[in-house]
């Protein structure tokens, strides 16, 4: 039967597979190597800060475990609530430590960009928030308290007295981490692993590592994505620890100030691991130089959470060439929060497959292949158990047709938190006896057995590597300005020198139209910004019922994409 009910699910795999708690690897790492270096931060992006080792992270989550036991037991939900830095690992740690789930939210910058926390407190119905002193003495974090943030218990996690007794042992089906994702409703969906999840799909990067033929020694890792993303959190909290290796962290923000910050980072500590969404990639062949740079330590050179473009790879490649940056090491890769994280890759040090379709392909049932056309990176295999297929109508396809890409194993998490309709929709396909599968929404094909995505089923807008819901854009800009038509707006990502842009078509009201389209322009920039944190490359305003739209009255995005890039859209005139 499908899910239904995500505790099903939990049970479910519990009872399936062969799992041990993710908690039980740190302090494996802390009794076998406590003096190693586990993570060090570099505050600024550049001079090295606070370091941890495996034992003293270790006896940190111990100690925050026996501090949130105090609040709250097994089940129950904590949110992390802290700037990027070595207190939110520790946190992370102590939540699995103490089997509650870990709610990873990023702190607000203002009142606007606080209702998306409040948003997750109210949907998570988290009983604690764990914080830095720091941070919960600000008064502008006690400004935006509402009741749903009120209702939870605030614990500053940085000067916790030591645990006096270790930790019990954690269900590994226990929910270690609730990742929450933007809603297709301007609601977000809390996607719920279990530490048999994570433990799982960490085994899966040590294969992908072990079989590539790197020998015993712990990778060393450098990263800066930000840790509510999973990408950040499973990528450089998560798999370091389960591989034994150094991770050196720095903050999102320093790499967007500097993106050369990142490959220094690279360079200076020999890191073999490092991932990024493919904009990072490009953003550095654009404006950073390769003087002073060593990158020929860099074996993994990942690349996920967003399509991989091959003219990205090829700009890189060739920009950091001089700095001894080696075609073989780009990993691309696929992955998703309902898969945990990691769903295919290939093998490190084998130069990525690019495809070139016929620009008929992506319309047709199969893919054709030419010697020219639109390049197509391959995303790597299944490893270990998990089982990839491609789907149409319900039936499982072969190799070069084009279908929706479902996922299936140990690593698929056991649902959406309180949405059961959702749940069983979208983890619950079944080809015939087999499955459950994760339908993703992604289409694709694969080839010899490897992987290639072709599009998005759904309409996702991905703009540096963060999932866009088009409703909550068209929303936000249908609402920024008087004489804009609700419901006559269509939101969707445009390639502009190989990145992916955010283009807006709308309506205008033709009983109140507005008087200065430059107003307008600011207007929905400033809301796309503050409500979104998203750039605008284009807004197109049209004259009321040129948007295409089905019978039933809804957007056809797609269409008005077309339309667009084909410069068929009628530009509505100001009066």
């Amino acid at each position: 039967m499908p899910v239904g009910n995500p505790l099903n699910a939990v049970s479910h795999l519990a009872t399936r597979h062969d799992v041990t708690p993710l908690a039980g690897m740190l302090a494996a790492r802390a009794a076998a190597h406590p003096d190693r270096r586990a993570f060090v931060f570099l505050e600024d992006g550049e001079a090295e800060g606070p370091v941890l080792t495996f034992a003293e992270l270790d006896a940190k989550a111990q100690a925050i475990a026996a501090h949130i036991r105090l609040h709250a037991g097994p089940g129950d939900r904590a949110m992390l609530l802290y700037a990027p830095g070595l207190d939110y690992v520790a946190a992370f740690w102590g939540c699995l430590y103490a089997g509650v789930a870990a709610v990873p939210v990023y702190p607000p910058r203002d009142a606007k960009t606080a209702e998306r926390l409040i948003a997750i407190a109210k949907d998570a119905k988290a009983k604690l928030a764990l914080t830095t002193g720091e941070l919960l003495a600000k008064t502008g974090v006690k400004r935006w308290i509402a009741p749903g943030l009120r209702r939870m218990k605030w614990l500053a996690t940085d000067a916790v007295p030591a645990a006096v007794a270790p930790p019990a042992p954690v269900d590994p089906a226990a929910i270690g981490l609730v990742q929450y994702t933007s809603g297709s409703t301007g609601v977000p969906k809390g996607v719920l692993v279990t530490q048999a999840n994570l433990a799982h799909n960490a085994s899966l990067l040590q294969a992908a590592w072990d079989a590539s033929g790197f020998g015993p020694q712990p990778p060393t890792f450098a990263s800066w994505p930000p840790m509510y993303h999973d990408m950040g959190l499973i990528g450089k909290v998560v798999v370091p620890v389960a591989m034994g290796g150094t991770c050196v962290l720095m903050s999102p923000l320093h790499f967007l100030q500097r993106p050369a910050r990142w490959l220094e980072l690279i360079s200076r500590y020999r890191a073999d691991v490092s991932a990024g969404p493919n904009f990072a990639y490009d953003l550095c062949a654009r404006r950073v130089p390769a003087d002073g740079l060593d990158l020929s330590c860099w074996k993994v050179a990942l690349n996920g959470a967003e399509p991989v473009r091959a003219d990205a790879l090829d700009r890189f490649a060739t920009a950091f060439a001089p700095a001894g940056f080696r075609p073989e090491a780009f990993y691309p890769c696929y992955g998703m929060a309902e898969a945990t994280l990691f769903v295919t890759g290939g093998l490190a040090q084998a130069a990525p497959t690019v495809l070139h379709l016929q620009p008929e392909a992506l319309g047709a049932d199969r893919v054709e292949v030419g010697a020219a056309g639109l390049p197509v990176v391959g995303v790597g295999k299944p490893w270990g158990d998990q089982r990839v297929r491609i789907v149409r109508d319900g039936q499982a396809l072969g190799e070069d047709a084009i279908g929706e890409i479902w996922v299936a194993g140990p690593s698929i998490a056991a649902g959406y938190w309180q949405r059961p309709a959702e749940t069983a929709e979208a983890f619950g396909g079944y080809l015939g006896a087999d499955g459950p599968f994760l339908r993703t929404g992604d289409l694709g094909f694969l080839r010899a057995g490897e992987l290639f995505v072709t599009g998005r089923l759904k309409d996702l807008v991905i703009i540096r590597g963060r999932n866009l819901y088009p409703q909550d854009l068209e929303a936000s800009v249908a609402v920024a300005s008087p004489g804009l038509r609700a419901g006559g707006g269509a939101a969707f990502g445009v390639t502009i020198d190989g990145e992916e842009r955010l283009v807006v078509v709308q309506e205008v009201d033709k009983r109140n139209p507005p008087a200065d389209a430059k107003a307008v322009l600011r207007a929905v920039r400033e809301a796309l910004a503050a409500q979104h944190d998203v750039g605008l490359h284009a807004l197109v305003l049209v004259p009321a019922g040129v948007l295409p739209k089905t019978s039933s009255g809804k957007v056809q995005r797609h269409r008005a994409r077309e339309r667009y890039l084909a410069g068929a859209l009628p530009a509505w005139q100001a009066p």
